[in-house]
């Protein structure tokens, strides 16, 4: 037995059902000709006109009435799903328990996940964002300690050791912090993505499709520093190298996390406007930053001429 799919109009994936529970759908005006469904060998999910002729059989549909025109909108606003399956049920749809996922995840089609490069470009962003929220809080902290352990110079060494130590314990919970809690709230929002996974046009989800929690995706920041501290770069090193040869594309702190990133239309209703391709925004970045990078090594390589020449 063939088990399909279809879509609600939230775009939820309902289902596996039968052959028979389409056409149930279908003959009660519950099926409407634009609804997505998906079966096992399909490359993506299609609209159901286009494949109503394979469970209805040529000539099928000229037995059934016309579907009831089904106004989504108002559907929504009674909580009524105008697809939902009519009864009785079939013997043969398997257990709506057998499917707990979020709602707006649709499985089954195919998935885009972002290599090395989409994820590079999104990092330049997103490093740039993190960089300019953490020195808008450092430096009026610099500043606010500074003054205070000038005022308190005449306690002694020890209470100058003290404010020495408050203010790199200061400083390193900002340059950690912020950042988790950027990479934490934006990837756990409606975007499921950073400002720089947003120009990438991908997203951050769970290993099967769901969107993140805000601890998760703070927590996979942290774990990504950690794994970066603790093996002296090795780990950015390792991380870059499995995105880019890894079959899902995972770093090390996506492995750590159970986490993917992907394009931005994996897991919904609309997976076939994914795409494999760098977007120009993308293109955009790289090229900047590495006209930047030749920029820095031509003023060092100049000024050390400079220097020997002296």
């Amino acid at each position: 037995m063939t088990a399909w799919y279809y879509s609600d109009t939230q775009r939820n994936r309902l289902g596996p059902v039968a052959a028979a529970d389409l056409a149930l759908l279908h003959d009660n005006g519950q099926l409407a000709p634009e609804v997505l469904v998906w079966r096992e060998g399909m490359p993506d999910w299609k609209p159901w006109r286009e494949v109503m002729d394979e469970v209805l059989g040529r000539g099928g549909p000229a037995r059934f009435a016309a579907p009831a025109p089904v106004d989504p909108a108002l559907a929504a606003r009674e909580g009524v799903n105008p697809y939902a399956m009519a009864e009785p049920r079939s013997p043969y749809a398997a257990p709506s328990a057998a499917v707990a996922m979020a709602p707006g995840v649709v499985q089954g089609g195919r998935v885009v996940y972002a290599g090395f490069l989409k994820r590079f470009a999104a990092s330049i962003v997103d490093s740039f964002a993190t960089t300019i929220l953490s020195y808008a809080l450092l430096i009026p902290l610099v500043m606010v300690m500074g003054v205070g352990m000038a005022g308190l110079s005449g306690l002694g060494p020890d209470a100058s050791a003290g404010l020495g130590l408050g203010m790199m314990a200061g400083i390193y919970g900002v340059m950690l912090g912020v950042p988790a809690l950027y990479f934490g709230w934006m990837q756990s929002s409606s975007w499921q993505a950073t400002l720089g996974k947003r120009m990438a046009d991908v997203k951050l989800v769970r290993g099967d499709g769901s969107p993140v929690g805000f601890w998760r995706a703070a927590l996979r920041y942290v774990a990504m520093a950690a794994t970066f501290a603790l093996t002296c770069g090795l780990g950015a090193l390792a991380s870059a190298i499995m995105t880019a040869v890894t079959e899902r594309r995972q770093a090390l702190h996506d492995l750590i996390c159970d986490t993917v990133v992907v394009d931005q239309h994996a897991y919904t209703a609309t997976g076939h406007l994914q795409r494999e391709e760098l977007n120009t925004a993308s293109i955009v970045v790289l090229v900047l930053y590495a006209l930047l990078l030749v920029g820095v090594f031509a003023i060092a390589i100049g000024a050390g001429i400079l220097g020997a020449s002296s």
